[in-house]
Formats: structure tokens, C-alpha cells, sequence
């Protein structure tokens, strides 16, 4: 339940009160209603939904940020989406958007997987994954020539770069997907003259910030309540994306400083 600023039921039956009519809170208060139903949001959390378009806050003239009862029950209904129906972000503003021009939207209530016997299990994919019967799929890989086809590299190339830990073969063989994007962005670096030796320095951040984003989502793996276990995934991906975004900004902002 989303708790009002005095802590008292939100009315109506609605989320997200704000409290008297028109009235305008600020982010802390956002976080304290929000975190009785979701108690790993976090203010960076909040920021991000903002800053993908998907609220849009009131600015004081000093530029804090002020939200409406509106916005408190529209991030609500962000959050759920994405914690009981793991919709990504494109489509749960599709969903607003329609919702926004008065269209009626149908949203599947949350399943969850109970044996013969009608009791709940906890520990099935559907308590932790949100559907019934449904696994979560396994990461498609790809094989040695198919990471060399697509890349449009050689062996040679490849076992070079194995050689610096640019890239590994899975456990059980075969290379993650993600591993081709990897090979193609390594062979165009090559082109202006960087060769993986000089790459390493960059699998070496990459790996520290991998580190970073595990510690924040590991308490979420550990936590008792399944659906906070489930959120990890869509968390995990979602601080993987704001660090991408950091480290393009850092860079950018490096080489403005030294380039001026």
C-alpha cells in the first residue's frame, strides 16, 4: 500500500495519494509512498523513469523536482508492470500512451503456478518468473564460425583476442550472443589502429563496473519475497543500461576536455 505524506491510507482506494488537492511533493516523499509496495525503488530509479520520458515532474525555478498525486500513481503503475508482468520499458509507454488518449488497455492479471493440490509454490517459475509453466529461456549462443561469419573476422583474429580476455567461450561451450557485437565493435576499433592490447584497460572497467552493478542486485537475488527475486533480471538490465550510459558520457567529457 502507498502510504500518504501523514502515513495514512491513500483515499479512495487510489495509489499515490499526494495529499490535499493540488499539493506537490518532492522526490524523498515519492520514495517513502512507493517504498511500502516496492522497497527497491530508489531515487536514481525515479530519475531514470523520468529521464526516459515516462514522468514527468513539476520543476520548481530552482529545478527540484515537485510530483503531483498523478505522477506518484502513474509511476505505481510503472512499477507493476515491470515487476508483475516484466514489460520493458518501450511498452509500458505504449501502454500510457494509450491510456493517456483515453483508450482502454487490458492487462493480464499476474499468474502464479500451483500444484494438483491448489497449494502455492514459491519457488516455481511462475512465482519467480511471472507465467505459468515457462522457464526462463536460456541465452541463445552462437558457435566459433558463426562468431567468425558474422563478424567477418578470421581465427587467427579471434584467438588473438582470447588471448587478452576480450572474449570467452560459455561454460558448455559456444559464445554468448552479445559476444558479436563484442567481435564486430573489436575488428572496427582495430581499423584505426587499436590492437587488443590496448583494449584490455577496457575489459578490465568493464568488469569493475559488471562487479558494482552485482552488488546492488544480489541483495535482490537473496531477498524472501519472490518477486523481488524475480525483479533482480529487470534491475540488473536496467543499471547495466545507466552504466553504459555513464561511461559514454565520461568519455565524451574526457576527450572535450583534451581535445579543446
Amino acid at each position: 500500500m502507498l502510504r500518504t505524506p501523514t502515513g495514512g491510507a491513500p483515499k479512495n482506494g487510489t495509489a499515490g495519494t499526494t495529499g490535499p488537492a493540488g499539493r506537490l511533493v518532492s522526490i524523498g516523499t515519492v520514495l517513502t509512498q512507493l517504498r511500502d509496495e516496492f522497497p527497491e525503488v530508489t531515487i536514481s530509479k525515479i530519475r531514470f523513469l523520468e529521464a526516459e520520458g515516462l514522468v514527468e515532474p513539476r520543476r520548481t525555478p530552482s529545478g527540484y523536482r515537485k510530483f503531483s498525486t498523478e505522477d506518484v500513481e502513474r509511476l505505481a503503475r510503472i512499477l507493476r508492470l515491470q515487476r508483475d508482468h516484466y514489460m520493458p520499458l518501450k511498452v509500458i509507454r505504449e501502454q500510457l500512451d494509450a491510456l493517456d488518449r483515453g483508450e482502454q488497455i487490458r492487462i493480464p492479471a499476474p499468474t502464479a503456478h500451483r500444484d494438483p493440490g491448489g497449494a502455492f509454490d514459491p519457488a516455481s517459475p511462475a512465482a519467480l518468473y511471472g507465467e505459468v509453466g515457462r522457464e526462463r529461456p536460456s541465452a541463445p549462443r552462437v558457435g566459433r564460425a558463426e562468431l567468425i561469419a558474422a563478424a567477418e573476422v578470421d581465427e587467427v583474429q579471434l584467438v588473438e583476442w582470447e588471448s587478452y580476455g576480450l572474449l570467452a567461450e560459455a561454460p558448455g561451450g559456444g559464445f554468448d550472443a552479445e559476444a558479436v557485437t563484442v567481435a564486430r565493435l573489436v575488428a572496427d576499433l582495430g581499423r584505426f589502429g587499436l590492437e587488443p592490447r590496448h583494449l584490455r584497460a577496457m575489459k578490465a572497467a568493464a568488469d569493475r563496473e559488471a562487479g558494482l552493478v552485482e552488488q546492488v542486485v544480489t541483495p535482490l537475488r537473496r531477498h524472501r519475497n519472490p518477486q523481488t527475486r524475480a525483479h533482480a533480471e529487470a534491475t540488473l538490465k536496467e543499471l547495466a543500461g545507466l552504466s553504459v550510459r555513464l561511461h559514454e558520457a565520461l568519455v565524451q567529457t574526457a576527450l572535450g576536455v583534451r581535445l579543446r
